[in-house]
């Protein structure tokens, strides 16, 4: 299968919603789009009983359903001064105060826990580093299921940046770091077999290091020049294209209008 090369170009727009004229109440088929997003319904739903899959194919619907997932590479420190590197997309954020973000971390195909998750809890401190186009590749490189004796960072070529309160480093190369200490951490095991696969760990944020370039006259991250990787599934990849925008209602403004549809509705 012929894959072409990878468009440098940034591309990037903000566009109007995919329904702006859309009105409280109003159905999804009422627009084309709607209508034919609706058209595959007739086919029906396929419904999989977790109970009876294997473990493959539900990481396949996980990964593949719930996406696409923000990528980060974590870079933490062993208690006899070893650094690690490992890349994650079960990653998300949890609450902004205080600042807590998440990851879970799965043991490796061998069945032994990553040596990220020792170091997340030697009170060592770790970074939250996010990745971006120009180094995914690199990042990669730190997913690779080497013995614990394999030098991730050189194997990667990311560069050691010191932090201000943690041992571990951060990877210079990421625009958006954080320092961060362990919040809680999580074993999940089966409420059935008991088995123990995974570790889901909260980290509080200490430390935002934001690459000056990055930013907007507003403070936030400039999605155009960040250029964020999101994972979507097996070895998939997905970059940041075009974005809209939809403020949330709210109650004190939008209070009549909603009245009103919720009467027509009523009434029809």
């Amino acid at each position: 299968m012929y894959i072409p090369p990878f468009d440098t170009t940034s591309y990037s727009t903000t566009t109007q919603s995919p329904n702006p004229s859309w009105t409280y109440g109003q159905r999804v088929d009422a627009t084309p789009a709607g209508k034919d997003w609706l058209a595959g319904e007739p086919a029906g739903w396929k419904v999989y009983n977790t109970a009876e899959m294997d473990k493959a194919n539900i990481r396949k619907l996980l990964n593949s359903g719930i996406a696409p997932r923000p990528m980060t590479i974590v870079s933490t420190i062993s208690e006899d001064g070893v650094e690690n590197l490992a890349s994650f997309s079960w990653f998300n954020t949890v609450t902004d105060y205080p600042p807590v973000i998440s990851f879970g971390i799965n043991r490796n195909p061998a069945g032994r826990l990553k040596d990220t998750t020792r170091n997340l809890k030697n009170g060592q401190g770790f970074a939250v580093n996010i990745i971006s186009e120009a180094f995914i590749e690199n990042a990669n490189a730190a997913a690779v299921d080497a013995p614990p004796d394999v030098d991730e960072w050189t194997l990667s070529g990311l560069t050691k940046e010191k932090c201000v309160q943690i041992r571990a480093s951060r990877v210079k190369e990421s625009a958006f770091s954080m320092e961060c200490e362990l919040y809680q951490s999580i074993d999940i095991t089966h409420p059935v077999t008991g088995e123990h696969n995974s570790t889901l760990i909260l980290a509080h944020v200490k430390y935002f290091h934001v690459r000056e370039d990055m930013l907007t006259g507003r403070g936030a991250v400039d999605l155009t020049k960040f250029k964020p990787v999101g994972r979507v599934g097996d070895i998939s990849y997905a970059r940041v294209g075009d974005t809209y925008r939809i403020p949330i209602p709210l109650w004190a403004q939008e209070e009549g209008k909603i009245q009103d549809a919720l009467k027509t509705l009523a009434s029809t």
